[in-house]
């Protein structure tokens, strides 16, 4: 299977009724920010510049990631480029306050070596706010092109959800309409990893987009019965995260039987341990994919993209191996066989459209 070219990953969508065109990979810049491992500053760079040579324009990035790290990295690698070349995403709903404990710098959230902050959620009206100022300084840019509220929802807060919503509802949303107007932000919505919470936004504020982990994938299309259609009627672009599940589509289960002294326990879905009906799922999927000479992550990144809703898929990457892996994988030529035997399989939700040759 042959690789594609600059253009297969620079194809670009349009959010929601906005003037912005995103590119149809994306960088996600979790990983920049050491997420489960560190990564230094000269991988950091050398990956963003991996993939603005790649024809990525669509970078996601976030206050939370490595407690600003990843803001910081992003910004470094990109101020010095044209401002109008590429497309800067960032979130906002946790303020950064200085930690100056013996903790400062230990590995805390699956940070594998933050920055010295403490994050503390705040999705007020000045919340929202002061956290689009802070990120502005980190970024060393003057405008945001997407800002989105961060892990809202009952999957982070639980029962505090409704004490967070209430921030959101009454303040935070009026500060995201603020910014929009102003031109200080191209497009507002939400990055959170539970389709409900995008349902309810979308039932009190005018969002442009949604970043979504893991919720419309090879493995989940449950979306497809509320989400993406309300999505579609309303305009609202999709940015598809955690097209990988937290990683079991990208690795495959097939190695188990290589490996069998590693053991499932290494196999995460969901940022957790995979459960057995889900690796069972996998293996299946997995096996129609060898069947047709399809690797298993081209066929996760390449699936999501076919929705009409979907702006963009996210990939994360820690180095520049990583980084052209992903684009190798998301361009590669998958028969249109594939997917007819999937759905065939009842592995894929027939109404899920599919992509073409």
């Amino acid at each position: 299977m042959s690789a594609g070219t600059v253009a297969d990953v620079g194809l670009p969508r349009r959010i929601g009724r906005t003037a912005i065109e995103v590119t149809s990979l994306g960088l996600g810049c979790a990983g920049l920010g050491g997420l489960y491992r560190d990564v230094g500053e000269h991988d950091a760079r050398a990956t963003i510049d991996c993939a603005w040579d790649a024809g990525v324009r669509l970078f996601d990035t976030a206050p939370y990631y490595g407690y600003t790290k990843s803001e910081h990295y992003v910004g470094a690698a990109l101020r010095e480029r044209e401002r109008g070349a590429y497309v800067l995403s960032t979130k906002a709903g946790r303020l950064m306050q200085p930690d100056r404990g013996d903790r400062a710098r230990a590995p805390r959230d699956g940070w594998a070596h933050p920055l010295p902050f403490t994050p503390v959620y705040d999705y007020t009206y000045d919340g929202i706010l002061r956290s689009f100022d802070d990120s502005l300084q980190r970024l060393g840019v003057a405008r945001i092109d997407i800002l989105l509220v961060h892990d809202i929802g009952t999957f982070t807060h639980g029962e505090r959800n409704a004490h967070y919503w209430r921030q959101l509802s009454e303040g935070g949303f009026k500060a995201l309409d603020a910014l929009r107007a102003s031109g200080a932000v191209g497009a507002v919505g939400l990055g959170v990893n539970e389709e409900a919470a995008v349902l309810d936004a979308m039932r009190e504020f005018d969002i442009d987009c949604a970043l979504l982990a893991g919720r419309y994938t090879l493995l989940e299309q449950r979306t497809l019965d509320a989400l993406l259609p309300e999505c579609e009627r309303r305009g609202v672009s999709i940015l598809v995260g955690g097209a990988f599940n937290s990683g079991i589509l990208a690795r495959g289960v097939r190695h188990l039987r290589e490996t069998p002294n590693e053991g499932s326990s290494a196999l995460k879905f969901n940022y957790g341990e995979a459960p057995a009906d889900v690796i069972d799922r996998v293996a299946r999927i997995e096996a129609v994919c060898d069947a047709h000479g399809v690797p298993l992550p081209s066929a996760a990144l390449r699936f999501p993209y076919a929705h009409p809703a979907v702006a963009s898929v996210l990939t994360g990457a820690s180095n520049p191996g990583e980084l052209l892996q992903n684009v190798a994988a998301f361009t590669a030529r998958i028969p249109p066989a594939l997917w007819q035997a999937l759905r065939a399989e009842g592995l894929l939700d027939p109404r899920a459209p599919i992509p073409d040759a």
